[in-house]
């Protein structure tokens, strides 16, 4: 949300809110005394606010009071040309779904929590192998049948406990074909990471219970497993049983290591989410500490978009419906402030998670020692926010000045395209802010008509097919997955430059300005050379930041453009690989894939496993067989 400031209305502005209250008294007419969502809309369609009220008719009302709304709420009912309601059956519910409108829309007016960022869980996966369940990380969308323990704050938390639990249980990572093609131990069996179904070296029974130990220490029920299997290793011990006893004895270590490796390990806290919200210069920093099983799967810090003005428990409510409105809540919330509507907050959270849900406040005890551990956490992470935002703002005002434009850039588009030989032929768009790079709005153009090896050719595609989008949307009035860009950074001097504003120009846009960065003849990094339209070509001192900033987004953009060539020229070459042999089409080669994992994989199959293969036949088996291995002594024969 932007941050608006207090402002006295104009007379023409006071006209606007004159007509905004028209607009929603209009709206009024048709709005029940019933529980639901409400949708603030500009003139463009664009939403401004999203609002959940027990009676939509009376809250909306509260809105045609001028006198009683602060200046903030007042520019937006200025900006109001029509409503929008849900209906639904309760205002939990409503709670719910006005947190879904705000997650997906990023209204102006509301306190929006910028998370675009999908957590990483632990999944116990049967696959095709329910005798043998492999464990591994996953984001996204959990399957039904599957178990999975998390979130964690991050992928390197992950990976930690991954491996931890690797050396604790011995559970397989790989993949049902390579379980499936191994005929001896890999390296992660030797380094006793794994207990080796792939090869008979444990039974079924065996690794069952292993899963079972799995689930109770993600559970929480690691004090206890510890305990039986110190015993077990006495008893190994005792036994003369040493090469078990040594097995036994690297678990226990790694149990131990999980928790020595964590920042907090609360012994009274078996499943929670401990949140502390601390406010400084207007801004807001929220850290999130995530506690299962009674181990810490590490913690993120949130920075809410919100007017200056905003109080704690407001904040706090907003982030709360947002935070969980794509996860299930924990049994447990301890946080250090009390939320607005926190009633109502709970009966939503339960709605989502199907059990009870307590938010806790202490004052005392473990609990309070590990709250202000998180609030100290979260005091320390604004303060290196803030002044990481000081120097963005500094280096931002300074390419305002360089690139000569109207205001501080609030979105820069940086362009590149990458091929070999025309082959595999890629345009990516990146996009950095006063929040540094914006991942979720890069996009990549998979080059269809350009002439392979035109660089201009497929620059124009990319900017048409960009500028398109944007222009459907704008005459649209709806959506905002292709907003109009303040600043386009081309990698190319005035050449490039030029043509860019030219596809531009013939599209009926002439109000983006274009900059180019080009190496300067002996192509050193820090040489560069820019070109922006107005000014002569210029170059900026070894040491400037500004230099460096803009060499980082240039290169953001090659990285990108050459991790994207990569992954279609990859598949383009499994596609023309398998494409070669006769009888072998798309069905066949994803059933091909889905059974073996790699085109390596299919290469090393013998003719009894490709056969085994649904829609490959045993002459089909055979010539598949022929062709990789004919392949291999015709290269033979070459040398």
């Amino acid at each position: 949300m932007s941050m608006e400031k207090s402002v006295f209305l104009s007379s023409n502005e006071k006209n606007h809110v004159i007509k905004g209250v028209e607009a929603i008294q209009n709206a009024l007419k048709t709005i029940p005394f019933l529980p639901g969502v409400y949708r603030m809309l500009d003139e463009k369609g664009q939403v401004l606010y999203v609002g959940k009220a027990l009676s939509l008719k009376k809250r909306v009302t509260s809105y045609t009071r001028l006198n009683a709304l602060p200046d903030r709420i007042r520019l937006m009912v200025s900006l109001t040309v029509s409503m929008e309601i849900v209906v639904t059956a309760n205002e939990a519910e409503a709670l719910l779904q006005e947190a879904n409108f705000i997650r997906r829309m990023k209204p102006r007016f509301n306190i929006l929590l910028r998370d675009d960022k999908s957590y990483p869980w632990l999944m116990l996966d049967p696959g095709k192998n329910p005798d043998f369940p492999r464990l591994v990380r996953q984001r996204g969308k959990q399957r039904k049948g599957i178990t999975y323990w998390g979130p964690f704050a991050s992928a390197w938390a992950a990976e930690q406990t991954l491996q931890v639990l690797q050396r604790s249980f011995l559970l397989r990572t790989c993949s049902d074909s390579t379980l499936k093609s191994r005929t001896r131990p890999c390296l992660l069996h030797q380094i006793k990471r794994c207990s080796a179904p792939c090869v008979d070296k444990i039974t079924p029974d065996q690794y069952a219970g292993l899963v079972e130990e799995a689930k109770a220490f993600l559970a929480g029920s690691g004090a206890s497993l510890q305990q039986k299997l110190g015993q077990e290793m006495a008893e190994a011990s005792d036994n003369l049983n040493f090469e078990k006893a040594a097995l036994l004895r690297d678990r226990l270590r790694a149990f131990g290591q999980i928790r020595s490796s964590k920042a907090i390990n609360p012994a009274s806290i078996v499943e929670a989410d401990v949140i502390a919200l601390y406010q400084d210069k207007g801004r807001s920093c929220i850290q999130v500490f995530f506690i299962r099983g009674g181990n810490s799967n590490g913690n993120r810090a949130f920075y809410p978009e919100h007017d200056s003005a905003a109080q704690p428990t407001e904040i706090l409510s907003a982030f709360l419906g947002q935070f969980y409105e794509d996860k299930l809540p924990p049994r447990e919330i301890i946080l250090n402030e009390y939320p607005e509507d926190e009633a109502l907050l709970i009966e939503a959270l339960e709605m989502r998670r199907g059990k009870k849900v307590f938010f806790r406040f202490p004052q005392r005890g473990e609990r309070k020692a590990v709250l202000d551990y998180v609030l100290m956490n979260a005091k320390e992470a604004l303060a290196r926010y803030l002044s990481e935002k000081i120097s963005q703002e500094k280096i931002l005002k300074q390419l305002q000045e360089a690139a000569l434009l109207k205001e501080i850039p609030e979105r820069i588009e940086i362009y590149d395209n990458s091929h070999i030989m025309g082959t595999s032929p890629y345009g990516v768009m990146v996009v950095a802010g006063r929040e540094g790079f914006l991942r979720n709005a890069y996009r990549k153009f998979a080059i269809q008509k350009a002439t392979p090896g035109d660089d201009f050719g497929m620059m124009k595609e990319v900017m048409e097919r960009r500028f398109l989008k944007m222009n459907e949307e704008e005459l649209q009035g709806e959506g905002n997955h292709w907003t109009r860009p303040n600043l386009l950074l081309i990698d190319g001097g005035k050449g490039q430059v030029s043509a860019v504003k030219e596809i531009l120009k013939n599209m009926g846009i002439s109000d983006i300005p274009v900059m180019g960065i080009a190496k300067g003849p002996d192509r050193n990094a820090g040489r560069e050379w820019f070109f922006v339209d107005g000014k002569a070509p210029f170059q900026l001192p070894p040491q400037d930041l500004l230099l460096y900033y803009l060499q980082r987004l240039r290169d953001e953009a090659h990285r990108f453009a050459i991790t994207t060539h990569r992954k279609g020229r990859g598949k383009a070459f499994l596609h023309s690989k398998l494409q070669d042999i006769p009888g072998v089409g798309n069905m066949r080669r994803r059933a091909l894939m889905s059974s073996f994992g790699s085109l390596k994989n299919i290469s090393q199959a013998t003719v009894e496993e490709l056969a085994q293969v649904s829609g490959v036949s045993q002459r089909l088996s055979q010539e598949i067989y022929e062709y990789f291995h004919m392949s291999e002594q015709e290269s033979e024969t070459d040398r």
